[in-house]
């Protein structure tokens, strides 16, 4: 377990609303350019060739199942319901000698209008795509994970979502997913490498009740599970679109 406790740099007080429409306190002054678009893929995982990648993730076709990196050995499978629907399942897999082994599954929600494959800022979809999983944070204490760990009060989210739903305690526990993102830092960098339009703040987070503006929900025992479950030697990854996009 690693606790990262942010520098001076990252106590500006100004608000950063993530992909989720979060209200959490910026980690850094974001009135900053972001760097070139150049400067990274919204994805980190490497590629591996079709004949290597692992098998038996159900509804995972071969495109997707060769982003994994051949090193990974945990995977975050977000499956929707439907290219334009909220809801959709996590499950958790755990590579063996025999493939791919679901440990746990929950119901879960993404965001609003769904999934794209080229997400922008404020389209109200969540992006499709590999993406690893190397940081966490939270505004409640650490429960336990081997991710890194940044647990301060920035980690807040006032208002109500798009059902009325209290927004309080969303970000009660995170985990950053490495969508244009830079790994190794707080969820709260704003850091974005493709740039401020193409989006960025996607977490997975405790579950309000209702559709998000990017991220991924699920309950907060879960969330817990999960964060204890992660781990950094494993190198996971989460996998996540619409069942149709997921099956190329």
């Amino acid at each position: 377990m690693i606790t990262r406790i942010p520098s001076v740099a990252l106590v500006a007080a100004s608000v950063l609303l993530t992909g989720c429409g979060g209200g959490a306190l910026a980690a850094t002054d974001h009135t900053s350019a972001p760097p070139a678009a150049s400067s990274s893929a919204p994805s980190p995982s490497s590629e591996i060739s079709a004949e290597a990648a692992p098998r038996q993730l159900p509804g995972v076709g071969p495109k997707m199942l060769a982003r994994i990196p051949a090193t990974t050995e945990q995977v975050v499978l977000v499956t929707g319901r439907g290219e334009d629907s909220p809801l959709s399942t996590l499950a958790l897999y755990e590579r063996t000698d025999d493939g791919w082994e679901q440990t746990v599954s929950w119901a879960a929600h993404n965001a609003l209008k769904g999934w794209s494959d080229h997400h922008m800022a404020g389209d109200l979809r969540s992006p499709i795509g590999v993406y690893s999983l190397t940081d966490a944070g939270g505004l409640l204490k650490d429960p336990g994970t081997k991710l890194s760990y940044d647990h301060g009060s920035g980690f807040v989210s006032p208002g109500t979502g798009f059902e009325g739903e209290p927004l309080a305690g969303s970000f009660d526990y995170v985990i950053a997913i490495n969508y244009n993102r830079r790994p190794g830092t707080s969820p709260l960098d704003w850091t974005r490498p493709l740039g401020a339009s193409r989006g960025g703040g996607i977490w997975i987070h405790v579950d309000h009740g209702g559709p998000t503006h990017g991220c991924v929900s699920i309950a907060e025992d879960h969330m817990k599970e999960l964060l204890r479950t992660l781990d950094p030697a494993r190198h996971p990854v989460v996998v996540m679109g619409d069942a149709a996009a997921l099956d190329h």
